[in-house]
């Protein structure tokens, strides 16, 4: 068997593994998480999308069990992939998304005043987890706006009492992009394009007020401006803006969006930095410098922005972002024993960020698949001649073969793998995950189509 075929086999077998694994995070009514430090007994909800269905507590898995905004976009984006690709059925489909809808709707009326007013809940708190509870004045402005940059909640539909990094304003772009994927290409019933219509308008609100204050990083460890958040805030108000066009009539509101994301994007401007030949993932307050300007978090903006035209600034085919991703392949292939002496057909594992510490502070799978996507994006270019837009497809397909290398006997992919010895690490089967596997396959399938 080719190498080429070899590779075939195995996608065909890991995309089927990674569907059913990816779908093991969604509506899991049937898991319930004991957090005894705090207290509390969590149900998921129908409609939630827990970032990992593995019940851990930092034992020494962390504790995923949690509805991140970000991450259920991610998921939905890809389940959207599996039904038009005839994984998922009809029936299957929609009610998972008309559950969706529901819970995320619900989550707007949250009102962190009702955990403040009835706080019986803090005596049932062990006394050497107080450290980590959030304090009264921080729950009680948590109403409107402020819900949806939560960051996570709890997948019973519930906030979380737990002191974490807030705000993060990426989460509703993304919603909306994922969501407005579906109203578009999808054919919905009324009530289920209602409420999706619904959620997108909350959404692009929230972009709208908010994109240009400071938040936390896609990582959740830094607070400033940040190229990935601005990114998919530009896309999601000129999806946003487009669609309200065709579908709603509202020129008024589609304006507005137009408007601000030209601003937007004039800001992403200012994050390349000439000398070093990338752009800068973050500017921070008051002239601070971070170790963490030279990002992956940049090339994930550009593919979580599933832009129909691909041409446009700030896109896989601005020769800035190509720039940045081979600064990345660079930094990587020399941090990384994993990249030493690999074989010849794979990519270097990527990572986060030069410097990075959680858990083995090594190679992320949707890290490297984010690379993969980015070439297979690429590659659709029409305007690349046949060689070229070859050579991007292998440049792909070396990525494929390197998270070949590292995922599990069956499939299986957790958040990491050691920068040393490659070993899985942090989250097990990671929805986030799965959903990069399936989405990059689409990709490469788009390309190898229009060869």
């Amino acid at each position: 068997m080719s190498a080429a075929a070899s590779l075939d086999a195995w996608i065909a077998r890991e995309l089927q593994y990674a569907a059913g694994a990816m779908m093991r995070s969604v509506s899991r009514v049937d898991l319930v998480k004991s957090r005894p430090g705090f207290g509390t007994e969590i149900r998921a909800a129908k409609g939630s999308i827990i970032a990992s269905p593995v019940l851990a507590s930092y034992d020494p898995d962390p504790d995923y069990f949690f509805h991140w905004y970000r991450d259920s976009a991610v998921v939905l984006e890809a389940m959207r992939v599996l039904h038009a690709d005839g994984v998922l059925g009809d029936d299957e489909t929609f009610m998972h998304l008309r559950d969706f809808a529901q819970f995320s709707l619900a989550l707007g009326q949250l009102d962190g005043m009702a955990r403040v007013d009835d706080d019986r809940w803090r005596s049932r708190v062990a006394p050497d987890f107080v450290q980590f509870l959030r304090d009264a004045d921080e729950l009680a402005a948590v109403r409107q706006h402020a819900v949806a940059a939560e960051t996570r909640v709890n997948p019973d539909g519930t906030l979380d009492i737990s002191r974490w990094a807030r705000p993060q304003h990426d989460g509703p772009p993304l919603r909306a992009i994922a969501l407005l994927g579906w109203v578009r290409n999808t054919k919905l019933d009324a009530a289920l394009q209602a409420a999706l219509t619904e959620l997108i308008r909350r959404d692009l609100d929230f972009t709208l007020h908010h994109w240009h204050e400071p938040s936390y990083d896609i990582w959740e460890e830094e607070q400033g401006l940040h190229y990935y958040t601005l990114r998919v805030s530009a896309a999601a108000l000129e999806q946003g803006a487009a669609w309200l066009r065709a579908q709603s009539g509202d020129a008024a509101l589609a304006e507005r969006c137009v408007e601000q994301a030209q601003a937007i994007r004039q800001r992403l401007d200012g994050f390349w930095l000439e000398e070093a030949g990338h752009f800068r993932s973050r500017i921070l307050g008051s002239g601070q410098r971070s170790a963490k300007e030279l990002d992956i978090a940049v090339i994930l903006s550009a593919i979580h922005s599933f832009e129909a035209d691909a041409a446009t600034p700030h896109s896989v085919r601005d020769a800035r972002m190509q720039a940045t991703l081979q600064v990345l392949e660079q930094l990587f292939e020399r941090l990384y024993a994993i990249n030493r002496d690999r074989p010849a057909k794979q990519a270097p594992a990527l990572g986060r960020y030069e410097g990075d510490v959680y858990y083995s502070g090594g190679a992320y799978f949707f890290s490297t698949l984010g690379a993969a996507e980015f070439c297979f994006r690429v590659a659709q270019d029409a305007s690349l001649d046949r060689l070229r837009a070859d050579a991007w497809i292998a440049r792909g397909d070396a990525y494929l073969h390197t998270v070949r290398a590292y995922a599990g006997a069956q499939g299986e992919l957790s958040e990491q793998f050691d920068q040393n010895d490659g070993e899985q690490t942090s989250a097990r089967h990671l929805a986030w995950s799965y959903a990069a596997f399936i989405c990059t396959i689409a990709a490469r399938r788009r390309a190898l189509s229009g060869r």
